[in-house]
């Protein structure tokens, strides 16, 4: 099982692709987490913005698809799409997750 964190700047944004990812069998669940600062540099200016966190889970076989959702829908230029596979998850957990991540019938 993979973690895959994603930042957004809306809550409507981070429910649609929340939505879009479970809808299409590209994650098991994904938490939503209000209240995020980031503070980076784009394009040479530092920033400091409120953003919304995703916490997505999903399977390394569905991580690709996944990926290629998250690049076409998300509303950033280069959206931050960062996976850290778990290195200890529950048995039921895993295969729940597992269960739920499956290709649709147009993949």
């Amino acid at each position: 099982m993979w973690v895959v964190l994603v930042t957004t700047d809306t809550a409507e944004s981070a429910r649609a692709l929340a939505r879009t990812v479970v809808r299409g069998g590209y994650a098991a669940c994904v938490n939503i987490v209000p209240g995020v600062t980031s503070v980076y540099v784009w394009e040479g200016a530092e920033r400091e913005e409120a953003e919304y966190l995703l916490v997505i889970k999903t399977t390394p076989a569905r991580y690709p698809a996944l990926e290629a959702v998250l690049r076409e829908q998300h509303t950033y230029t280069t959206p931050e799409v960062l996976a850290l596979p778990g290195c200890a998850v529950s048995a039921a957990y895993a295969a729940w997750v597992e269960q739920q991540c499956t290709p649709g019938p147009a993949e």
